[in-house]
């Protein structure tokens, strides 16, 4: 089998295509979440702690000196990301939670009873002639 036709196998296999649609919505919601937290949530935040502004916040390990610029550790920057990231998680732990609450739903759903074998319907038919004889 070729390398091409192995990966046309693989890339239009229904899990990739699931997944490839995934990860787009995923990028889409890390974004708005983004814009969440740096546009909603930061900004009280930052006045409730006084006026700080948390993606300006960052230490200084040296310095600007002429045309060189100051050497900086961004740690508002990650203080933001890192908000981003429990806000991301858990979205996605709650749906996976109501997934799987539905799915627990599915399986707990009583199952029909089996459809009765060809000797059960042979003898309930049998029984029923019987009844009606007598």
């Amino acid at each position: 089998m070729g390398m091409m036709t192995e990966f046309k196998k693989f890339a239009v296999r229904g899990n990739v295509m699931d997944m490839a649609v995934g990860i787009i919505i995923g990028a889409a919601f890390g974004k708005i979440v983004s814009a969440f937290v740096n546009g909603v949530m930061m900004p009280p935040l930052g006045v409730l702690i006084g006026g700080v502004d948390f993606s300006d916040l960052a230490y200084t390990i040296k310095e600007a000196a002429g045309d060189t610029p100051a050497v900086v550790i961004a740690y508002g920057s990650f203080i933001q990301t890192l908000i981003d990231f429990i806000i991301i998680a858990f979205a996605v732990f709650m749906v996976v939670k109501a997934m799987n609450s539905m799915k627990k739903k599915e399986e707990e759903a009583p199952a029909a009873p089996p459809e009765p074998s060809n000797e059960e319907k042979l003898l309930t038919e049998i029984r029923d002639l019987l009844k009606d004889k007598a």
